[in-house]
């Protein structure tokens, strides 16, 4: 996929400290903001589902885990 520009606004003295230390503002934002998508985008599908995640716990606490007896750890 192909970059693209879009405008940030950032706090002057965090931009001007980026630009003293040599720091890419653009992958470090980028980075960032992927990062925050990957952990948002887990958040929502825990949120959707939440009903099986909680059914499995609770079958797992009644009957252990599937297989478990041939497990060698």
């Amino acid at each position: 996929m192909g970059r693209i520009k879009v405008n940030l606004t950032l706090d002057a003295d965090v931009a001007n400290a980026a630009r003293e230390l040599g720091l890419n503002m653009s992958r470090l934002a980028e980075a960032a903001i992927s990062d925050a998508a990957k952990l948002e985008r887990n958040r929502v599908w825990r949120e959707k589902n939440k009903a099986a995640i909680d059914t499995y716990a609770k079958e797992v606490e009644r009957e252990g885990l599937a297989l478990s007896r041939f497990r060698s750890f």
